[in-house]
């Protein structure tokens, strides 16, 4: 049987509750990524020792889940979870147990688990058992090596339990590349009214972690494959079949799984490429050739993406930026647009906005065929934004030689709608000609402007 590299903080660890009569055993994830030489992130350990007594053994020490027997240990540097051997019952709200009872084996404790690659231990504390010695009563490890993701028993039993493990099934196929195992895929379509039972910040933790996969395409074909999509994603389910003009070679939906994934690693981007077209369902036409059109669908899409990130519980920030992104990402730029043009387009758009921008739409435009072909009017387009930049152009209120409390002071007039009016009128003027940007240009501009447009009106 294989070995794994325990590092030094975990058997010590093990050591402790070793002296104390007790098994620790490294279990899930941990173990997985080891064996596949991946970055470890967090720590599972399983042992028979009660949370009463792993509370006692180790000084700090807080009860994260100690009705289901965890315990969350700080020790040597490390954040460990902490479980009693356990097996679990009852799964009435598709997500959690509702009864657990605590056993005495590292196998009874394995054979609840999810997926055979994460239902492998390595032993901590060298002992009876040397550390790092696997424990892999399902063939984890044989899975492991033939890239497959298999239920540990019946797989309508496992995603009964737990509504989420179905979209896991997806995600570790995309995060690992890994196909999923025939009679473990055949069984999601037959358990999504368990996966409508999970909450939907439990869901959005999934897709998240998905998305930022090397290939988020796999998981989120197999989504949509196996119902899921429907389920969870609607509108972008319904995506799929939508034609698109020639210079496109795929439907909506593939456009926007193959433009996600060209997207850089980043969540907020991956959520914008998945999204950026899902509006084009509802606002499919023809033109008099009869080609497909969408018109504004940029707009629709942002108002779908709004939604459907409010519904899966994205934050306010997350969401906020995903649909600026979704809304401005069919700007047309070519060679005629003058330095004022391209001035208006970052004032529109965000200058802080632009990098991600640009990405989103480089992204778009491998999703039409799959391509990786830079558009020389993109590059030519960063290159003058950069050039613009430079030259400390205006872009907001905020770069105008003057304020609101000059205006004031050197037109006469009361706070009111009329400062307002006035400040984006001299920045629509400094934008056309950065030279005019100097306090006595602009209070000259100002006086102009308010004498002759808005002493004859109420504003």
């Amino acid at each position: 049987m294989r070995r794994v590299h325990i590092s030094r903080p975990l058997r010590r660890l093990g050591e402790v509750l070793a002296q104390a009569g007790h098994e620790a055993w490294l279990v899930g994830g941990a173990v997985r990524d080891l064996l596949e030489k991946r970055p470890v992130g967090d720590f599972d350990v399983a042992t028979d020792a009660p949370p009463q007594t792993v509370m006692r053994l180790f000084h700090r020490t807080f009860p994260t889940g100690i009705r289901h027997g965890t315990v969350t240990v700080h020790y040597a540097g490390l954040q460990v979870e902490v479980t009693t051997f356990r097996t679990e019952t009852g799964y009435v709200d598709g997500r959690r147990p509702d009864s657990v009872e605590f056993v005495g084996s590292i196998d009874e404790d394995l054979s609840r688990r999810d997926f055979t690659i994460n239902g492998i231990a390595a032993s901590l504390a060298s002992g009876k058992v040397p550390s790092g010695t696997l424990r892999d009563p399902h063939g984890g490890v044989r899975d492991l090596a033939a890239k497959v993701i298999r239920c540990i028993g019946d797989p309508l039993e496992r995603f009964g339990e737990d509504g989420l493990r179905p979209l896991r099934a997806c995600r570790f196929a995309a995060q690992l590349g890994f196909r999923v195992d025939g009679p473990t895929l055949d069984a999601i379509p037959r358990t999504l009214e368990t996966v409508a039972q999970v909450s939907a910040e439990r869901i959005r933790e999934e897709l998240s972690k998905l998305l930022i996969s090397e290939r988020p395409s796999v998981g989120l074909m197999l989504i949509e494959e196996t119902g899921l999509g429907e389920l969870i994603l609607p509108e972008l389910h319904r995506c799929a079949g939508i034609v698109q003009p020639e210079m496109h070679c795929f439907d909506v939906l593939t456009h926007s799984l193959l433009s996600c994934d060209a997207a850089p690693s980043d969540l907020r981007l991956r959520v914008a490429a998945l999204l950026h077209d899902i509006g084009k369902a509802t606002t499919v036409g023809s033109d008099e050739a009869g080609r497909p059109t969408f018109h504004r669908h940029e707009h629709e899409s942002a108002r779908m993406a709004h939604e459907l990130m409010s519904r899966l519980r994205f934050s306010n920030a997350e969401r906020d930026h995903v649909v600026h992104l979704v809304r401005h990402h069919m700007f047309n730029y070519d060679a005629s647009w003058s330095d004022a043009a391209v001035r208006r387009f970052l004032a529109r758009v965000g200058a802080s906005n632009v990098p991600d921008l640009l990405a989103l739409r480089r992204a778009d435009q491998i999703g039409h065929c799959g391509r990786r072909d830079v558009s020389t009017n993109l590059v030519e387009l960063q290159r003058r934004i950069e050039r613009v930049r430079e030259q400390g152009a205006a872009l907001t209120i905020n770069d105008l030689a003057i304020d609101g409390t000059v205006l004031m002071r050197e037109l006469g007039i009361e706070p009111g709608p009329a400062v307002g009016t006035i400040l984006r009128e001299l920045l629509e003027t400094v934008m056309a000609d950065p030279a005019l940007n100097t306090e006595r240009r602009l209070i000259e501009i100002a006086a102009n402007f308010y004498r002759e447009r808005l002493a004859q009106t109420d504003i």
